[in-house]
This record gives structure tokens, sequence and C-alpha cells, in this order.
């Protein structure tokens, strides 16, 4: 379908959409744009690009430009990206926030050819090395401001990522937002939080290493997320995040008031109403 596509970014969600391109049969030529000379050829050496350019040089070689780089410098990359894109482009990224993204684009004259995408997939491991050809599978994306977009430009956006074998749900960027910090953005910081809560209060490391459970592992896994990708996350996302963090904390201090006031009966309850997020997620 693409003679080249451009991916920015040479991590874990462009290489791994690079990959499962390659392997649909969408394209056979990847260039890959980024900011170290070292990601590019590890990205090649893994197959993940076919050669590395300069960002302007790139997009003016492809038919499709998917652009998966931390949200503060998404902004900047993409307005430069959407004055030299044509109407026989299509522009995608990938980035965990849409509103401030979406505004900074609204104006531009081929504002069409840019379809606001979110695949709701990760994991605590970032560069070209993270990448894998089957990541989205089974995975919701998330498509912001569809009508904004040229309708032939999402409709081929929609069919790689469901391809890929991810559902396609639809919203406006500001909703988008608010979802992601419950769901996503929440995790993520309580799990730095915990994670240096352990690290704060055991100083056996060892200890850590030998006791740590699955619970434990599972709960703090996302705590090796990239600091480089996530700070920019949360302050972009702020109010949101804010306003979950603040009910978070409200839940910590229901449970800590049931330990104090040893509340067998409202520690029991409390647990209980948690158990009911089962119905959603099996």
């Amino acid at each position: 379908m693409f003679n080249s596509v451009t991916i920015v970014g040479v991590g874990l969600i462009s290489g791994s959409f690079a990959l499962a391109l390659k392997e649909k049969g969408y394209t056979k030529h990847v260039i890959g744009v980024s900011r170290t000379k070292e990601s590019e050829q590890k990205a090649i050496e893994l197959g993940i690009i076919d050669e590395a350019l300069p960002l302007e040089e790139a997009v003016k070689k492809s038919d499709l430009i998917y652009v998966a780089i931390p949200v503060d410098v998404t902004i900047p990359v993409m307005q430069q990206i959407m004055k030299i894109v044509t109407d026989k482009q299509i522009v995608v990224d990938a980035g965990s926030t849409k509103l401030v993204l979406c505004k900074a684009l609204a104006n531009y004259p081929m504002r069409s050819r840019f379809v606001a995408t979110h695949p709701m997939w990760g994991t605590e491991y970032s560069g070209p090395e993270a990448a894998v050809k089957d990541g989205f599978a089974g995975r919701a994306c998330v498509i912001c401001e569809k009508e904004k977009s040229d309708p032939k430009a999402v409709e081929i956006v929609e069919n790689i990522y469901k391809d890929l074998g991810m559902h396609i749900v639809y919203m406006d960027a500001e909703p988008h937002d608010v979802h992601a910090a419950y769901v996503s953005h929440i995790a993520h910081i309580t799990s730095f939080a915990l994670a240096n809560t352990v690290l704060e209060k055991e100083k056996e490391e060892d200890a850590i290493f030998e006791l740590a459970g699955g619970g434990f592992e599972s709960t703090v896994r996302l705590a090796k997320s990239s600091p480089a990708m996530w700070a920019p996350i949360f302050m972009q996302n702020r109010e949101n995040v804010l306003d979950v963090l603040n009910e978070h904390i409200t839940q910590l201090r229901k449970f800590k008031a049931c330990l104090e006031k040893e509340n067998m009966e409202y520690l029991y309850e409390l647990m209980e109403n948690a158990n009911k997020i089962q119905r959603i997620i099996k």
C-alpha cells in the first residue's frame, strides 16, 4: 500500500508499528528519524527501519508518517511536518495526550491529512530493542477528532490498526485525556510512587529481589517506564492527573483510617467494593 513509511522515533510503539507493517505487507521500506545515531543504527540492525534520514527529507519521501515520541516534543515536530506535508500523504501520531496537540494543529492548511490516534498499549521498556511485531493485538486504539480528518485517510488508518488486531474507539480530544488519566496515567504515577516507597523503606536490595512476589512485581512493573516519556505526559495532562490523583489519595486515606481505628468492617467494605472491577476487567 505504501512505497515508503517514515517513523519519527524508533522506540517501542513506532518500532512495533514498523515491524507490524512490514509483516502485514503494507510496505517494504521504512525510514527512521531519531534524535540519536545509536538508536538509528540499532533500529537498522534489528530490521525495524531500512534507512535513517533527517526529518524533512524523510517526510518528503514517504506516503505515511507515524510519530511516536515524547509528547513535549511531539508538538514542534508535528508542526514542522504539517508545514511540508501534501494532500497525498497521511500523518499519524500515537501520543498519550491529545487536546494540546489537536489545538496546536487546528489551523494548519493540511490538518485533514492528520489522524490523531492513541494505541492503548505499551510496556515498561523503551528503545528499538523493545519493539515487537504483535504488540498491538487485542488492544484498543482511540481515534480523536475523526471529523476533522480526511475520511479516506481515517479509513486507511482504521484498517491498518484493525489489521494489527486492534479495535477502534472514537473520542474527542478532551474526554480522551480525561479517560487516559483515569485508566493509564494514574497507574503509572502510582507505580512510580510505590517503587519510591519501597526503595525508601527497604534498604536491603536483596530482600526486595528475593521476597517480592507476583503481586508486587505486577504493581510496580510500570515504575521501570521511561521518565523522558512519562514526565511530559503527566505535565501535559496535569489537571486531569491531579483530579484522579486527589481521589486516589482520598481512597488511600480511607484504608489508612481503617487500620488506625482497627475498623475491620469498613476495611472489608472498601475491598469488597473494589472487587466490582471484576465485572469490567476479567
